[in-house]
């Protein structure tokens, strides 16, 4: 019987970090979204518009990063403070690629390291 490969997610729109208990061992990596300068941020100030597309082509591009992930699990856990994680579900959600993963979402106020893992294995009733 295959193993199920499970993963909790606890993210806002710049930060996620990918927890792993498909295995005894958790398993933690962090996602950072890229960030325009100050510099950039500036040199676009005179035009908001390109401004605001910029900010969502990064964003798409944390999405995709994460998608690319998620896309080797069967079941996934979306958790965290904004509503980064709803977006992100969406995203999935319209892509067929993932019609066969389990993913739910769960509002979660911060949390250190250990309460996400935490969080995660009850979730998946792995505690």
């Amino acid at each position: 019987m295959k193993e199920t490969k499970r993963i909790g997610i606890f993210m806002d729109h710049v930060h996620a970090n990918l927890i792993d208990v498909t295995t005894d061992d958790i398993v933690v990596t962090s996602v950072e979204a890229a960030l325009l300068s100050e510099e950039m941020q500036e040199m676009h100030s005179r035009s908001e518009h390109v401004l605001n597309n910029k900010q969502q082509q990064l964003q798409a591009a944390y999405y995709k990063q994460l998608a690319d992930t998620i896309v080797n699990y069967h079941e996934v856990l979306l958790f965290g403070p904004t509503n980064a994680r709803t977006e992100l579900y969406n995203i999935l959600r319209s892509d067929l690629a993932f019609s066969k993963i389990t993913i739910e979402v769960q509002p979660a106020d911060k949390m250190t390291p250990n309460q996400q893992n935490a969080f995660v294995k009850k979730h998946f009733q792995l505690a």
